[in-house]
């Protein structure tokens, strides 16, 4: 009996060409996301941050986890680590990050009439005090509270300096030698 000849596609290939339209589409449709939000993203080296919010975020930083003997949150690169989270899982804390920093550049200059990064140690450390006990001038401070935004930034300055270094902090593995810890072969695997 001759065998008979198959028109069209067959039910596989069908499948095989619907597959590769939906992702073809969602690849599409991902590119036009990141491409609208990178195209949102400041100049710069920065993902998230524009260059002020970043060295202000770094001066915040250096306040929480200072360098003394050992590398503080400057030289372990906490602002890098916040800026990438920021473009990544953290992107929903972005909003918060650029209230909270004009926010907090408008209380030094309305307490002090002056930057974050130009005052002093003391005065710098008074006014994080005065954002993480809310005693800051309340017609600054509506979204986000102050309370809320301190808390936010010390919580992600303590995982970008203690954090793995592939998450964009602890350069040169800062906390892992302050601690005495040697960097995991395997993550998750310290052998002590």
């Amino acid at each position: 009996m001759p065998k008979k000849e198959k028109r069209g596609a067959s039910r596989r290939t069908c499948l095989k060409l619907m597959a590769a339209a939906v992702g073809g589409a969602a690849a599409g449709i991902g590119g036009a996301k990141s491409v609208g939000r990178l195209g949102a993203a400041p100049e710069g080296p920065w993902r998230v941050l524009t260059s002020e919010e970043a060295a202000l975020v770094d001066a915040v930083a250096e306040q929480i986890i200072p360098a003394d003997r050992d590398p503080g949150a400057h030289e372990a690169g906490v602002v890098n680590f916040i800026d990438r989270q920021l473009d990544g899982p953290y992107a929903r804390f972005a909003d918060k990050y650029h209230k909270g920093l004009r926010c907090l550049t408008l209380t030094c200059q309305k307490l002090h009439g002056r930057a974050f990064a130009q005052l002093n140690w003391p005065d710098q450390t008074r006014v994080l005090q005065a954002l993480e006990s809310g005693k800051v001038p309340k017609d600054i401070w509506t979204d986000p509270s102050s309370r809320e935004f301190f808390g936010l930034l010390r919580d992600h300055t303590m995982q970008g300096f203690y954090g793995s270094p592939r998450h964009g902090g602890n350069k040169h593995y800062a906390s892992y030698k302050m601690m005495g810890l040697e960097y995991p072969r395997i993550i998750g695997q310290n052998r002590y």
